[in-house]
């Protein structure tokens, strides 16, 4: 990949920087897309890729193409870019109003993000799948025509050989973060959680995620989308923490809140969690 000039791309850019969830339907569901649309997350993931067995792709790929067609808003997973269905995707989606995005899996450098966002002009979401993709994160976040990093951590492990833990998960996850913030890009988008009902499970994994820097994640069903939108908002407790903060630093001194000492980083950081409430961080 040599070109780095940056594709223009439409407004759902911000859509897809600030979005905390993507919910994924397999693609050969037709009857499931729309109440997809409804359940309310933030970005639907219509799935060409692993949702959909090959033989189905073809007819998957051409209900996909008809609902956007009709109105419907969304994102596509695509096929790799090694895959045979890779082009035919490419080809069917281009010129639709209704793409939103465009998630792109097994990311590395060998992908032509410039040509994926030249052909569709929508953003384009690179999932890191591989050590390959992993080992070359910051070079593809750095692509001006890459908007978002998602993480396909079950993918990665199989690729590696190890478990999905969080332990096992946490460099990669680090290393995504870490080179999203060296791009200037959004903060990448998580794995999914792949237990449907248990919400511990999904609370537990929320947690981990926000704690290591990620701001997104990738849904499987639409009752995880409730739970992951209010895990990335700030908390009342928060909330009134920040305020204290900031009204504090208002007396250009340095000050204690609740015992601890507050300095230039924990007044930025109150400001953040005030202005992500959609309070004024001022």
């Amino acid at each position: 990949m040599t070109v780095t000039t940056k594709v223009a791309v439409p407004e759902s850019a911000s859509l897809v920087a600030n979005a905390t969830t993507f919910l994924f339907v397999p693609g050969d569901r037709h009857d499931r897309f729309d109440k997809a649309a409804r359940a309310g997350a933030d970005v639907v993931v219509l799935d060409l890729e692993d949702a959909v067995a090959r033989e189905d792709k073809p007819a998957a790929r051409a209900e996909v193409v008809r609902w956007l067609a009709a109105g419907g808003r969304g994102c596509v997973r695509i096929n790799a870019s090694d895959d045979d269905d890779h082009v035919d995707d490419l080809e069917a989606l281009a010129d639709l109003e209704g793409l939103t995005a465009v998630m792109v899996p097994k990311a590395d450098l060998s992908v032509d993000y410039w040509d994926i966002g030249r052909r569709l002009k929508c953003p384009v979401v690179a999932l890191v799948e591989s050590a390959v993709g992993l080992d070359s994160v910051r070079a593809v976040a750095a692509d001006p025509n890459v908007s978002r990093i998602a993480f396909g951590h079950l993918d990665y492990a199989l690729d590696l050989g190890c478990e999905p833990a969080r332990t096992a998960m946490l460099h990669a996850r680090s290393e995504l973060v870490l080179a999203s913030r060296l791009a200037g890009k959004p903060g990448p988008v998580d794995g999914v959680t792949a237990a449907l009902d248990d919400s511990v499970a999904l609370a537990e994994d929320l947690r981990h995620a926000i704690e290591v820097g990620m701001r997104g994640k990738l849904l499987i069903h639409p009752s995880q989308i409730a739970a992951c939108r209010a895990a990335f908002l700030p908390t009342e407790i928060e909330i009134d923490r920040s305020r204290a903060i900031v009204r504090a630093a208002e007396t250009g001194a340095a000050v204690r809140v609740d015992g601890f000492m507050v300095d230039a980083p924990v007044i930025a950081r109150a400001r953040a969690v005030l202005r992500a409430a959609g309070l004024s961080g001022n």
